[in-house]
């Protein structure tokens, strides 16, 4: 039925445009505007203005914010000596979450993929460098996910940084809590290797 009325099925196309909804997803998301009341729904949909009105990137790090700069940066409490580096804004969400990183961010909007088009100079890599090159900055916390792009990007940045004189890390990666070593990958039971600390 609902591939016959043109206006929800314009609807639910728009919603599966979106990152990670399937077109089953798009179409029960599409039936729960219609079910909204209409002021609600125009309050949903001028949610959807105003946020890409008024968010933009941070001019420092990259990250996205309705401010001037974002919360972060402005933050004269953090340690803006040290940036960790992510491959996007959700991931500053996901370490905020921690509360143990006092240091800053700088967002790369992507990882370097020769297979998927993305190269170095479609990332916010330049900007990184403007920042590392002003003087203040003593370490780069390198956090992209590890995979192949991932570890690509930050051997990438790794090279990029070492004649500016800086440190340049990289994330532990181990066995998640709660996991079996018998069912952890090669790769992750190198990293868990690489990143073990005295107890």
């Amino acid at each position: 039925m609902a591939e016959y009325i043109e206006s929800l099925r314009i609807l639910a196309e728009q919603f599966a445009r979106l990152e990670g909804v399937g077109k089953k997803s798009a179409m029960r998301m599409a039936f729960s505007v219609l079910s909204m009341e209409e002021e609600d729904a125009r309050a949903f949909a001028d949610a959807i203005l105003d946020a890409k009105e008024k968010i933009h990137l941070c001019p420092i790090c990259q990250n996205l914010t309705d401010q001037e700069l974002c919360p972060i940066c402005a933050d004269e409490e953090r340690d803006h000596s040290v940036i960790c580096v992510v491959t996007d804004a959700r991931a500053v969400l996901a370490m905020e979450k921690v509360r143990e990183f006092r240091g800053v961010y700088h967002v790369l909007h992507g990882l370097i993929s020769p297979m998927s088009g993305i190269t170095p100079e479609q990332l916010k890599i330049k900007e990184l460098l403007t920042r590392v090159a002003e003087g203040e900055v003593g370490e780069i916390i390198v956090a992209t996910n590890p995979t192949v792009e991932g570890e690509a990007t930050a051997m990438y940045l790794s090279k990029l940084l070492r004649p500016f004189g800086v440190r340049v890390t990289r994330l532990a990666y181990g066995v998640p809590v709660g996991a079996d070593l018998e069912y952890a990958d090669e790769i992750t039971l190198f990293r868990a290797l690489e990143g073990r600390r005295d107890v």
